[in-house]
């Protein structure tokens, strides 16, 4: 059987085919991404640049020579690859375990294509194993765990940890979300709130996914 890693690199290597050379495309973070950026790097395909979401990838498509594009300098992009820490069937996720969060719902925003690599361990029935990021303004740190209560889990402080955004993230654990849609409406509405992990209302269009067997090719039905 594969291992995890070899799984992302397959996946990573899987999801160049929805790569147009000479365009700009959106790229997230985490792992998986990581090995996507190496994938891209060996590959030879030519960029015309790339948004990326998180300054670790950034710093990452910068050594390979890949131009960096401002979100404000672009109407769309044709495509956004990035990874999950968990996918339900309805290719809803929760995302957000590198605290990028808030830059991947903007990047996934003004995408005509999300394209979710992921290895198999990823893919749940119901959301809610992960514990639910939320990326909060630091003043409102002990407001904000008080209406998470509220929703049933436990928020924990995931102290040492600052966002891209200068902000703090509150991962909320012991969650059962079976309506992912309207509690990340919920939780967005509470004051003090940036963003949280739940990508619901803009969820993925393909899934690739990394089997022991090979990539699975995935699309809501």
């Amino acid at each position: 059987m594969s291992s995890q890693d070899d799984l992302k690199r397959a996946v990573a290597r899987a999801a160049l085919e929805f790569i147009a050379p000479g365009t700009v495309i959106g790229i997230g973070t985490g792992s998986t991404v990581d090995c996507f950026v190496d994938a891209l790097g060996e590959s030879g395909i030519r960029l015309a640049g790339a948004v990326s979401s998180s300054e670790r990838t950034a710093a990452r498509l910068r050594a390979l020579g890949v131009a960096l594009v401002d979100c404000n300098d672009v109407d769309g992009l044709p495509v956004y690859i990035d990874g999950a820490d968990e996918i339900d069937p309805g290719f809803r996720m929760i995302k957000g375990g590198g605290a990028a969060l808030t830059r991947e719902k903007i990047v996934a925003a003004i995408s005509a294509r999300f394209v979710c690599i992921a290895d198999a361990s990823k893919r749940v029935p119901v959301l809610g194993r992960f514990p639910l990021p939320v990326e909060v303004i630091p003043m409102a740190r002990r407001q904000v765990m008080r209406e998470l209560a509220t929703l049933g889990g436990d928020p924990v402080w995931r102290e040492a940890v600052v966002t891209d955004n200068g902000n703090i993230i509150i991962d909320v654990r012991g969650l059962s979300i079976v309506d992912p849609k309207a509690m990340e409406s919920r939780i967005n509405q509470i004051v003090g709130v940036v963003t949280n992990g739940l990508f619901a209302a803009r969820g993925a269009d393909v899934l690739l996914l990394g089997m022991s067997s090979g990539v699975q090719e995935l699309r809501p039905e």
